[in-house]
């Protein structure tokens, strides 16, 4: 990292791209002292002050004007608007050396916001809960963005300090801490970045350079962030240096990156391509994760740079969210509009990552998809809820709130069983009935208002939440009672204990049977046994088979079965290895559905069965 503050011998060097200015001076607050720095024909500003040490705090004079804090400043102890402080990030160290790092095969994703998590809301607090997550069988965790944002809560994607951790979540050492409590009981860490726009509140960005920001590309957060047009040079380099910066100094183990569809670049080597390639050098000998959202599921986001990809290791699917929601609740508005839930969907988003693959999509009056071929099922994240998901209705409604048990237990066996990349949201593995709602704390009324109208404006694509009675319920994102709300109530995982053992279960079996946990998308095949009951048959070249049975619906005789993949492998049969019905997870009791007689399926099961010679 060459920007910020750098602790070196005999004091601190600083820099920072401010092209727009004549002047820039280092005022210490301490004394109030300030000291010139240099500028170079790229726009940076640097120079070695002798007498600044780490713990001291800063800001950058601009012009002989107002100071303002570092754009690429370690910590704001005070917040965004406060002074910068020096860190040493040497002066951390790590209990944990020896860490390899991650590959994209095996993982569980666990997606988790630090401010309400846990009571305390805070790194140090969470990281008390990481063996329970390891126990349960989650791999990987990934903490919602942290980048320092206004006020004493927000979700994270309105920072405005990419570089600094959060005060309201600890001090400049907590991620450290908790990346290395992680490492220690085998548990990654990946963090979500944005790098698709600047927050409204504590952006001093603009003050640097109005480069930083591009007209050329609005998104429905404001102005994109200038990657292609002029100044897009040191745009790219403060980009690319914040996401080696993670790696680096972090010891984290990979980035998601929100909204990629959002970040627009004409450039010959597009930005995700540049951050891949230099990330995972900054990584060294350890190997990362690279994860991308990306709702217009562009599958260069995971195909190789050398094949005109962008180099990341996964893609979000939000074709699985939509087709198992509406395969659930029925509903259809909105951008849910463009799926029906049947089997049909099931078995193709499984066997393909995507079912949008360039087709027109009516929502948004327009093609939308590019075609998979032969990328991995790990590639592909899954997830049945997320925090955007839970948060884009009235009440925050997760989904075990809006579906039966028996039918929610039947698609979360599917879910976790798929050969793709599971991704859990805090609290679904043990049925959390907290809502998830979006909620920031603005000081400024008229931002306040301006964010709380947003979101009405934004819930009235569905039809039903446009009505004035729907319009009144929506919860205000600045009220502090919608940031306590969303706190998880970690008892929940003695008293739902049936929900949290189904999701042990279905981890472990994931995990240790040799035929699900090859993740081999390409021999898995699968039939539709009724409208919203399905068979995928995970095959061998060895005869050791798995079939998956699940059934949405109601009761299904499937008498006669004229379905292949209903027989037994050659001179053999189906052991049952595992039912949803099983009552240790509250379901009322195992039947086999299959009899001398036939299949008969059980309406909301889901059951699991092994190829054995007779």
């Amino acid at each position: 990292m060459t920007l910020g503050a750098q602790v070196e011998p005999g004091g601190v060097r600083f820099r920072v791209w401010a092209p727009k200015r004549v002047r820039v001076d280092v005022v210490l607050e301490e004394d109030g002292r300030s000291f010139p720095l240099t500028k170079d024909d790229r726009g940076y500003f640097s120079g070695h002050v002798p007498i600044a040490a780490a713990g001291m705090s800063y800001r950058y004079r601009l012009d002989n004007g107002e100071a303002y804090p570092d754009p690429c400043s370690r910590f704001q102890p005070q917040g965004p608007h406060g002074p910068s402080l020096i860190v040493n990030p040497g002066a951390y160290r790590w209990r944990l050396d020896e860490w390899p790092g991650l590959r994209m095969p095996g993982q569980v994703i666990y997606e988790l916001h630090v401010g309400t998590f846990t009571p305390a809301g805070t790194l140090d607090a969470a990281q008390a809960e990481l063996d329970e997550l390891r126990d349960a069988g989650v791999t990987v965790i990934e903490l919602m963005p942290l980048a320092e944002f206004p006020g004493r809560w927000n979700w994270g994607y309105d920072g405005v300090d990419l570089f600094a951790p959060s005060h309201v979540y600890g001090d400049h050492e907590a991620l450290k801490r908790f990346v290395d409590a992680a490492h220690a009981r085998g548990l990654g860490v990946i963090l979500d970045v944005v790098y698709n726009h600047f927050g409204p509140d504590g952006n001093y960005l603009p003050l640097y350079s109005e480069q930083y920001a591009s007209a050329r590309h609005p998104t429905e957060w404001g102005q994109a962030v200038n990657f292609d047009g002029p100044g897009a040079e040191g745009v790219r380099d403060f980009v690319v240096q914040n996401a080696c910066y993670w790696l680096a100094e972090y010891r984290l183990d990979g980035l998601r990156l929100d909204a990629v569809h959002a970040i627009y670049d004409d450039s010959p080597v597009h930005i995700l391509a540049e951050l891949s390639q230099q990330a995972r050098a900054a990584a060294g000998d350890r190997t990362v994760l690279l994860t991308a959202e990306c709702e217009s599921q562009l599958i260069q986001t995971v195909r190789p740079i050398d094949r005109g990809g962008w180099g990341l290791d996964g893609v979000w699917s939000d074709d699985f969210h939509h087709i198992g929601r509406v395969a659930l609740t029925g509903r259809r508005d909105a951008y849910y509009s463009d799926y029906r839930g049947t089997a049909q969907e099931l078995v193709s988003i499984v066997k393909r990552g995507f079912v949008y693959q360039g087709q027109r999509y009516e929502w948004q009056d327009k093609p939308r998809g590019t075609a998979v071929k032969d990328e991995r099922a790990s590639a592909f994240v899954f997830f049945l809820q997320n925090h955007d998901q839970i948060a884009n209705h009235v009440r925050g409604d997760r989904l075990t709130a809006l579906a039966g048990p028996d039918r929610y237990r039947a698609l979360t066996a599917l879910f976790l069983l798929a050969p793709e990349t599971p991704l859990l949201f805090m609290g679904q593995e043990f049925a959390a009935s907290s809502p998830f709602l979006y909620f920031c704390d603005h000081a400024d009324p008229r931002l306040a208002e301006a964010v709380y109208q947003g979101r009405k404006r934004f819930l009235s694509e569905f039809p039903s939440y446009a009505t004035p009675e729907a319009q009144a319920a929506i919860p205000d994102p600045c009220d502090p009672a919608t940031f306590e709300r969303s706190k998880l109530d970690l008892s929940e995982r003695v008293r739902h204990a049936g929900v949290y053992r189904l999701h042990k279960d279905l981890l472990r079996l994931r995990r240790e049977d040799m035929v699900l946990a090859r993740q081999d998308r390409s021999s898995l095949d699968g039939a539709v046994l009724g409208p919203q009951a399905l068979a995928l048959r995970y095959c061998t070249e060895t005869d050791d088979d798995r079939l998956l049975l699940v059934d949405l619906g109601p009761d299904l005789a499937f008498v006669p079965a004229p379905e292949p993949l209903l027989a037994p492998v050659s001179g053999g049969k189906w052991r049952l290895l595992w039912s949803s019905d099983d009552p240790r997870y509250g379901g009322s009791g195992v039947v086999n559905p299959l009899s001398d007689t036939g299949w008969r399926l059980k309406g909301g099961s889901a059951t699991l069965f092994a190829a054995v010679k007779r």
